[in-house]
């Protein structure tokens, strides 16, 4: 009894320190950091707190049961964890900036370049992101064995920076977009080491990471009917580029038909390249070589051709006649770009003046009719140019870094055209303008005309207007989803065409995807939209997303008619996948579901169909070679 007492005493007396601790306890706890919310998974962390409803969905339950089924260590569980990835990307969680390229590197222009270390990755199971990262599976260290890393020789030859030369503004910046940009490697990255880097020299490290350049495919269209292609686009690690395309079985007097060409990338940007194609009346041999103004810094680009076509048209009277059409393209063009001046110490103007010129002859030595004609097109052009680039991700790919070009572009060109017939002027202007910001996503203008004059009596001849607009929303997040949305509309306006030019189309990538039709007109205008969700989904290294979209198009099909609105439009709706692998060449295969109610060859208006290019893509503000508006 006494010790409950004395127990009782001693506990009372304590009672305030241990009242106190506890509220000392509890204010420590208070004050531990609680994990931000962030909403832009491009700068910071993603939201570490889960969405309630989420739960709610019918796929996050399945794709929960079947990332619990790859935990089992069974030989089924095994085999599904082999299969599918559900582990959320390093590089993917951490996200970049969304920056400009241009000052990337500004504090290092004009040192001494003493170092430079190039780190060349294999296809699979490596990331420039995380240097630790390694094969973890049979697959992908078999891929790996089948591949043939680039050489650093190549790696070199798109680097615009050397060994003991002084390093030019903007070089870093443009050498990382040159080599993302290039088709054997996935990404790239350029660093300056930091930590030997002193007020007069710079070590630079490089890391990139390699495509799967091999890739071959079949498609069995019939019995005894398909068609066979094998492609290397980094053959022997030297950034050569092999296509090979075989179709057998064809309803015609030869029964097959070829396709192939082999493209050599030489120093200084240069390009060579050969191209066979050997079809039923239709035989063509080319070789070319060619420089683009492939960076802001480059001062000269020009290319030339040489094409020999042997062709057999069928007669005005008999269609199982034939008649030889052989002739020779010869095309040849140069620019040179001239710099103005930089008010901004260490930073160069982005801003070009260009001019270039162009001479395209076709010349025959056989001609089924007087309608084919030998001419020599004589083409200059002048132009103002202003190119910037960004860097971000999901916009056409699966996380891996991508280049938004943005800019302004203006230029006028005049040409004149020597003919059997009748000479005649040339003349076009285009404009072209782009922006881009994280908030509000990209916004790409553009408008084009151009017409021949016939010189005698001042005839407007072949006009053709085109206009484009193209525009992606912001990345929104839901969870683990990450979505965007995409507008683009495209005219093409033909004025006084003549009655032998090409119609316009309505199909595929022209206008309604997956459309199939007969349909033809001189005048056309396409709405496309689709949304985009990328999933946390990977599958063989395929990263999936679903795909929506609708389609539009207005075409003038009556002889005479100029405007294409006065026409019911062709409209077409469907629902898919995308897969995308990053690490090989065939990137992007689509799988989609399509129907139209209106204007198919298909009796029902659905139709099922894949699609292995990609439906959209960024126009750069770089001037190529001059040339007529396109009317195709």
């Amino acid at each position: 009894m006494v010790f409950r007492v004395c127990s009782a005493r001693l506990l009372w007396s304590r009672l305030p320190w241990l009242l106190a601790l506890l509220l000392l306890a509890g204010k420590a706890r208070a004050q531990q950091p609680t994990p931000p919310v962030v909403t832009d998974s491009m700068r910071t962390q993603p939201e570490t707190r889960r969405d309630s409803l989420r739960r709610r969905f019918d796929q996050e339950r399945v794709l929960t049961g079947l990332k619990a089924y790859t935990r089992r260590k069974t030989i089924v569980g095994k085999a599904a964890s082999a299969i599918f990835n559900f582990t959320e990307r390093k590089e993917d969680r951490v996200g970049i900036d969304v920056e400009l390229l241009d000052r990337q590197f500004d504090q290092h222009s004009y040192k001494i370049v003493r170092r430079i270390e190039i780190r060349a990755l294999d296809a699979f199971g490596y990331s420039v992101s995380d240097p630790t990262r390694e094969p973890r599976n049979v697959l992908e260290r078999g891929g790996n064995k089948l591949h043939v890393t680039t050489s650093r020789a190549r790696v070199r030859q798109l680097l615009l920076f050397r060994v003991g030369e002084e390093l030019a503004p903007q070089a870093l910046a443009e050498s990382e977009r040159l080599l993302r940009q290039t088709d054997q490697l996935l990404d790239a990255r350029v660093f300056v080491d930091e930590e030997t880097t002193t007020q007069d020299s710079v070590d630079i490290r490089i890391i990139t990471k390699d495509v799967f350049s091999i890739g071959a495919s079949y498609q069995l269209r019939d019995v005894g009917a398909g068609v066979i292609a094998a492609r290397d686009i980094n053959f022997l690690g030297q950034g050569h580029q092999i296509n090979n395309r075989f179709e057998y079985g064809r309803n015609q007097p030869q029964t097959w038909k070829y396709e192939g060409s082999y493209v050599v990338p030489f120093r200084n940007f240069i390009n060579g390249q050969v191209r066979y194609r050997n079809e039923y009346n239709y035989r063509e041999q080319a070789i070319g070589f060619s420089r683009d103004f492939y960076s802001l810094t480059t001062r000269y680009a020009g290319a030339a051709s040489l094409r020999l076509v042997q062709q057999f048209v069928p007669t005005a009277t008999d269609d199982t006649k034939f008649d030889a059409a052989n002739f020779s393209i010869k095309d040849a063009w140069f620019g040179r770009a001239l710099r103005l001046r930089s008010y901004d110490l260490g930073y160069e103007n982005p801003a070009r003046v260009i001019l270039s010129g162009r001479v395209y002859n076709t010349s025959y030595t056989a001609r089924p009719n007087p309608g084919y004609l030998n001419s020599s097109l004589v083409l200059g052009t002048v132009g103002y140019s202003v190119r910037r680039y960004y860097k971000d991700k999901y916009l056409f790919g699966f996380g891996r870094t991508e280049d938004i070009p943005t800019g302004t572009l203006l230029s006028f060109t005049a040409g004149y055209d020597f003919n059997d017939r009748a000479n005649r002027n040339y003349y076009a202007l285009r404009a072209s303008t782009g922006s881009f910001s994280l908030r509000n996503g990209y916004l790409y203008l553009s408008g084009e005309f151009g017409s021949f004059v016939r010189h005698r009596d001042k005839d407007w001849q072949q006009g053709s207007l085109g206009t484009e607009i193209l525009y992606f929303t912001r990345l929104y997040h839901t969870g683990n989803y990450q979505w965007r949305h995409f507008f683009w509309n495209r005219s093409i306006l033909g004025f006084n065409r003549l009655p032998d030019d090409p119609p316009l189309l309505i199909d595929g990538n022209r206008g309604l995807r997956g459309f199939e039709s007969n349909i033809r007109g001189s005048s056309r205008f396409v709405l496309n939209y689709e949304t985009t969700v990328f999933t946390p989904v990977s599958f063989l290294g395929f990263r999936v997303a679903g795909v929506a979209f609708a389609d539009a198009a207005w075409l003038a099909s009556k002889p005479g008619q100029e405007m294409p609105f006065r026409e019911t439009p062709y409209t077409g709706f469907g629902l898919g996948i995308r897969l995308r692998n990053e690490y090989i060449a065939v990137r992007t295969v689509q799988l989609l579901l399509g129907y139209y109610p209106r204007g198919q060859t298909t009796t029902s208006g659905f139709r099922i169909f894949e699609n292995a290019r990609p439906y959209y893509d960024f126009s750069d503000f770089n001037f190529a070679q001059p040339n007529t508006v396109r009317y195709e």
